[in-house]
């Protein structure tokens, strides 16, 4: 079994859709998403994430299931250096990795900010929701790998967001979100696959073949979105600090 997690195009998010670029990555993706031989399609109910797969599905004559919870990973937190609520997916490196808590798939959540935003729950409703789905296929979670109850070579693709998209992989793979989250940046329309692994029969474990695939844009000289990134060096003040 296969899964494609793909992230939508480059965002607007003052109207939850795409830029013009987002709109040019998006008719880019498709064309590369028509070749392959998908048996479903799900999507976020987010507008960009929509408009993203909007072109993969009419270019296929196909339709998706819309599922709330592939909308972007929206626990809130208060960020140690700010006041208010600040996404719990987005920390100072110099803040978060003090924290051993937040390199073990067991203990992330347990730090007070985390248990006051009540992020485990979200990350536990997110979770079982995809696990009802794999179940759906004929692969039920068991411990850290899946249960092999109908084996398959089906694809499956999500359209959905970068936070969101690092909660499953660190579900699938037993790593905590935090690493993924700031150590891991999914540019715009990129498509990261996961291939189930049968090595004993009738138990699975899935394993990430390529993260963050942007080679439909580099086939048509369109260079990669720098949206989910940071600065590369603190002067370049045209690229985000925070």
């Amino acid at each position: 079994m296969k899964l494609l997690i793909i992230r939508h195009g480059d965002p607007d998010y003052s109207v939850d859709s795409l830029t013009e670029k987002g709109w040019q990555e998006a008719q880019y993706l498709s064309e590369r998403m028509a070749k392959l031989d998908v048996r479903d399609f799900y999507v976020s109910p987010m507008g960009r994430a929509k408009d993203t797969a909007s072109f993969t599905l009419e270019k296929m004559n196909r339709t998706a299931v819309e599922c709330e919870w592939l909308r972007e990973f929206n626990a809130s937190i208060h960020r140690p250096d700010r006041t208010g609520e600040s996404c719990c997916w987005d920390w100072l490196p110099d803040d978060w990795t003090k924290i051993e808590e937040f390199y073990s798939y067991d203990r992330w959540a347990d730090p007070e900010v985390m248990r006051e935003g009540n992020v485990r729950q979200e990350y536990d409703w997110v979770t079982e929701n995809f696990d009802r789905l794999l179940a759906g296929y004929g692969y039920v979670r068991d411990g850290h790998c899946y249960r092999v109850e109908q084996p398959n070579r089906d694809t499956i693709a999500f359209f959905c967001h970068l936070g969101l998209g690092c909660v499953l992989i660190s579900h699938l793979l037993g790593v905590s979100p935090m690493v993924l989250w700031h150590g891991f940046c999914a540019a715009p329309t990129s498509v990261t696959t996961l291939v189930t692994e049968e090595r004993r029969k009738g138990t699975a474990y899935f394993r990430l073949s390529s993260y963050g695939d942007t080679s439909h844009l580099y086939v048509k000289d369109e260079p990669p979105a720098f949206s989910g990134r940071y600065c590369e060096t603190f002067e370049k003040e045209d690229e985000r600090q925070d």
